[in-house]
């Protein structure tokens, strides 16, 4: 395993994670593949009981507040994701290797990541309000749209 990336897991605390295209390549850059990668993120979250309170996906990435699942390690959740969307997809390499997991212990870090998620498409000039992105949980918070994925509420 590589050093300088350690997991705080089994803690009962919500993570930001972030999930990156392999060089930073565009693969989630159409609608068709933020939509497949959005159905797989339902599916997991239905299969492993895990609460996801917002998520964005990005051209090139992808930002998840989650909490641990019930039925097996994050870590295994993501594997499996990150696995079933590489499967639909043509090219050889799709992720980096490993994910980024920041431990969100306070309400307050759990807000500031909450905007941090639905403010990325406007910080990247991909729209210029957060309701604009479709690939993102903004408008269920917002608006109370149901989305493609089921959001827990904290």
């Amino acid at each position: 395993m590589p050093t300088g990336l350690r997991r705080y897991q089994q803690a009962g605390d919500l993570h930001h994670i972030t999930v990156s295209c392999v060089r930073h390549r565009p693969i989630l850059g159409t609608p068709e593949a933020r939509d497949i990668f959005l159905r797989l993120l339902e599916r997991t979250r239905e299969i492993y009981d895990m609460n996801v309170f917002g998520y964005v996906v990005m051209p090139t990435h992808v930002h998840m507040l989650v909490a641990e699942p019930d039925k097996a390690p994050l870590s295994v959740a993501m594997q499996i994701l990150k696995q079933r969307f590489s499967k639909t997809r043509p090219e050889e390499d799709v992720w980096e290797t490993r994910y980024y997991d920041f431990n969100v212990r306070t309400e307050a870090k759990r807000i500031e990541k909450l905007k941090y998620i639905h403010r990325n498409p406007v910080r990247d000039g991909l729209v210029k309000e957060p309701d604009e992105w479709l690939w993102s949980s903004f408008r269920s918070y917002r608006y109370l749209e149901p989305g493609p994925v089921t959001l827990a509420r904290p």
